[in-house]
C-alpha cells in the first residue's frame, strides 16, 4: 500500500517540492519559542529573559547569513522585500487567483522581514536597558515595550496569514514549516 503522501498525490495530481530545509525550520520554530518564552512565560526582569534575548538575536542573526549564502529557498533573492509586488499578490488573494509561491509569497516575505526586523530592535533595546548609561530610562523601555507589541500584532497577523493563504492555495503550511516539503494540489501554478 502506498504511503498516504503518494495516495493524495495520485488521486489529486498534487506536486511536492522540498522547501524549507532543517536550518531554516530550526530557526523558525526556535525563533517562535523564543518569543512564546519572552512574550508570554519569562519575568521580563529575570536573567533568563535576557539569555533567551539574545538566543533570539543569534537565531536571526543565523538566518540572515542563511539567506545570504544558504539553499535557494531561503535566500533573500527568493522572496524579496517589495512592497509594490506584496500589493499586486493582495489584490490577486482577494480574487482568488495566483500562484502558489514556492519561497515566501511578497507578503509573507514583508512579514518575515518585519518580525526580523523587530526582534533585532527589541535585543537592542533590551541591551541598552541593561547598560550603565541607559538604565532606567523610560523612553527606552517604552521603546521596548513598543516593539514588543508590534512583534505581538506581527505574529497575530503572520498566524492569519499562514492560516488564510493554506486555505486558499490548499497548501498546508504549517505541515510545510515541520517537514519541508510543500504539496501543491495539480491545478494551481507555482511560481
Amino acid at each position: 500500500m502506498a504511503p498516504a503522501s503518494e495516495a493524495f498525490k495520485g488521486r489529486s495530481g498534487a506536486r511536492t517540492f522540498a522547501v524549507w530545509d532543517p536550518l531554516v525550520r530550526l530557526v523558525h520554530w526556535c525563533l517562535a519559542l523564543a518569543i512564546l518564552l519572552n512574550g508570554a512565560i519569562l519575568d521580563g526582569d529575570s536573567p533568563l529573559h535576557e539569555i533567551v534575548g539574545y538566543m533570539a538575536f543569534a537565531l536571526v542573526a543565523t538566518r540572515v547569513v542563511w539567506g545570504l549564502i544558504g539553499t535557494g529557498p531561503a535566500r533573500f533573492a527568493a522572496f524579496p522585500p517589495n512592497p509594490a509586488a506584496a500589493l499586486r499578490h493582495l489584490r490577486l488573494m482577494v480574487c482568488g487567483k495566483g500562484p502558489v509561491h514556492l519561497s515566501h509569497n511578497p507578503l509573507g516575505a514583508l512579514m518575515a522581514y518585519n518580525i526580523w526586523a523587530t526582534v533585532l530592535v527589541l535585543v537592542a533595546t533590551g541591551y541598552l536597558m541593561g547598560t550603565l548609561r541607559f538604565f532606567g530610562s523610560k523612553w527606552l523601555e517604552e521603546a521596548h515595550e513598543m516593539a514588543f507589541n508590534w512583534l505581538l500584532v506581527s505574529v497575530a497577523l503572520h498566524i492569519c496569514g499562514v492560516a488564510f493563504d493554506s486555505w486558499r492555495t490548499r497548501v498546508a503550511l504549517v505541515p510545510a514549516m515541520i517537514t519541508g516539503r510543500k504539496t501543491v494540489p495539480g491545478d494551481r501554478s507555482v511560481q
